[in-house]
């Protein structure tokens, strides 16, 4: 039987939108935030000369520097303001949780609730920073050794191009905290998603263009499309696939009349950690890998060189750290954002058992044992959609980055924001109707 939240959800229809205010506020301040970010990809850093650049770039565009474009919504091919866009804050946010789960005092801060949460989100902040600082710098001394792309090379351009740098991502930090807050959705994702989105148009007609000149065959054109199709035909599946474990309470008598006991489902999603982990994973890759190829094209040393080589997209190495990050983090997510025993205590509370099994740590170890599958089956399908498409791809050259990362972060994130504007509007037509019933009950008193 459908619960009164799937009843709801299904006589949704525009008048309830219309009528939710507060909804098509935080839409559109969620709209204007990323148009703010946009503007900002198109805002260079001071001091280089934009047509050496844009000639420096298209050289390395197919590698990973291309990828780190995408990231960006474009702000690298134009070293704006906000070229490292959000890829320091995701890193710093990955090295405090790995390092939360083997410290006592920030595991207690995680336990304390929002104010855990605050002093948390302090320390990632500051290590964000200076994660930026390192990889601005590091941006700054290559774009030094690039020929002609520097106006006035020195500590002042390096000095600047830091400054400028660093504190785009701190705005975009903050930016994306006020669309989480006051927008619909995850402002983070959502804004690595306006960075895909804005690119999509000039990738196709690029792409289209390379079919028409003949630099790739016309077939594999075709091809690409059917690929991304079904690519986000799977991805919808298996976002949407749970694993349901039945959750029985017992009888319960009120005064002389006994109740049947009720039933109800534990949902565990087939892949808990979302987009997590390819975002990681491509956090933790760009983060060295950016570096090294900026610095490579100057007077680099032999071995840089050779990490950017091996590091260049569709590279095994390259493919096999993807892959390797991918299934780590999902494993290493799942475990952050649930916990089977206190889930198994939270039913054993309630009185509720799961058939067969006795409530309390055996529970927990069962719900453990479910979870670990399913999270077995959710990372290959995580790893596969990112690879897959990447490796054929690159294999046809294609100098934008189209693949399994960007359209499984564009497909997740839409499902995900879109589910929240239906959470927004079940929530309105729930207050209305508990309005009207309160309304009646007072007319027949």
């Amino acid at each position: 039987m459908a619960s009164a939240a799937e009843q709801l959800a299904r006589n949704l229809s525009f008048s309830t939108f219309s009528k939710a205010k507060a909804l098509q506020q935080r839409i559109w301040f969620t709209l204007g935030a990323l148009l703010v970010y946009r503007l900002g990809t198109f805002i260079p850093v001071p001091g280089i000369d934009p047509d050496a650049f844009r000639a420096t770039f298209e050289q390395s565009q197919q590698g990973i520097i291309g990828m780190f474009n995408m990231f960006s919504g474009g702000a690298v091919e134009r070293m704006a303001i906000f070229a490292l866009n959000l890829i320091p804050y995701i890193t710093a946010s990955i090295v405090v949780q790995v390092i939360a789960t083997a410290s006592p005092r920030l595991e207690a801060l995680k336990k304390e609730g929002e104010a855990g949460r605050r002093k948390m989100n302090q320390y990632t902040r500051y290590l964000a920073v200076v994660f930026c600082a390192v990889q601005a710098y590091g941006i700054a001394v290559g774009l030094e050794g690039s020929q002609g792309v520097v106006l006035n090379p020195g500590w002042f351009f390096r000095l600047s191009t830091v400054i400028t740098l660093v504190g785009g991502t701190m705005f975009l930090m903050w930016l994306g905290e006020q669309i989480t807050s006051r927008g619909v959705g995850n402002g983070i994702s959502l804004i690595i998603f306006a960075g895909i989105v804005a690119n999509l148009p000039s990738t196709i007609a690029q792409t289209l263009e390379l079919s028409r000149t003949g630099a790739i065959p016309g077939f594999a054109a075709v091809g690409m499309i059917v690929l991304a199709l079904v690519v986000i035909a799977a991805i919808v599946f298996f976002e949407r696939a749970q694993r349901r474990l039945l959750i029985q309470y017992p009888k319960r008598q009120v005064g002389n009349k006994m109740f049947q006991g009720e039933s109800s489902h534990l949902p565990l999603k087939l892949n808990t950690s979302g987009v997590i982990p390819v975002i990681f994973g491509s956090s933790l890759l760009l983060l060295p890998a950016t570096i090294a190829s900026f610095a490579a094209q100057g007077n680099a040393p032999a071995w840089l060189t050779t990490v950017t080589a091996l590091l260049g997209r569709g590279q095994p190495l390259y493919l096999a750290l993807f892959a390797f990050f991918i299934i780590f983090f999902a494993f290493f997510y799942t475990a952050i954002v649930f916990n089977p025993t206190e889930t198994a205590d939270n039913l054993k509370r309630s009185g509720g058992f799961i058939p067969g099994i006795r409530p309390g740590e055996r529970t927990a170890q069962h719900i453990d044992y479910v979870l670990t599958r399913i999270t077995v089956v959710g990372a290959l399908y995580l790893t596969v959609i990112a690879l897959i498409p990447e490796v054929m791809f690159s294999q046809l050259a294609v100098s934008q980055f189209i693949g399994g990362t960007s359209l499984l972060i564009m497909v997740t994130v839409t499902l995900d924001t879109v589910s929240q504007i239906q959470s927004h509007l079940v929530a309105q037509q729930y207050e209305g109707l508990l309005k009207k019933s309160r309304l009646g009950g007072g007319k027949r008193r």
